[in-house]
């Protein structure tokens, strides 16, 4: 069975993440990409435009000090420019560690991302991580 494109794109958009290669990643995105991230801390919110999405990236990097791991589980497309996908994240940051599951929806326009809505398994115990 083939593989969908908007699967391949979400598999090469998690491919580039865990490695760190932003320049990858952003190739992925339009220019007015959004992320939306959950929860109630500095790195919650809605962060508009390629750059910004990509900045919120990087800090997660730094935050994690490099123990940022992201094994991502599956990914499912409907054909219609959406995808969603399911990871198990996890790092260490300040002498605190989480360990959870979390899931992607996608909306795909032209072979890029236009919209990144993220959710958590645990709301709380990623507020108290990155807080």
């Amino acid at each position: 069975m083939a593989t969908h494109p908007d699967t391949e794109l979400v598999r090469r958009g998690y491919d580039a993440f865990t490695r760190g290669d932003m320049e990858a990643l952003g190739s992925l995105m339009t220019g007015d990409c959004t992320h939306h991230a959950p929860g109630s801390h500095a790195l919650a919110g809605h962060f508009k435009g390629r750059d910004n999405v990509l900045d919120l990236y990087r800090r997660m990097h730094e935050e994690t000090g490099g123990t940022m791991r992201v094994g991502l589980d599956t990914v499912m497309a409907d054909g219609r420019g959406h995808a969603i996908s399911v990871h198990r994240f996890t790092a260490e940051r300040q002498g605190r560690t989480l360990d959870a599951r979390g899931a992607l929806f996608f909306t795909i326009v032209g072979d890029k991302f236009t919209d990144i809505d993220e959710c958590v398994e645990d709301i709380d115990a990623s507020d108290a991580f990155w807080s």
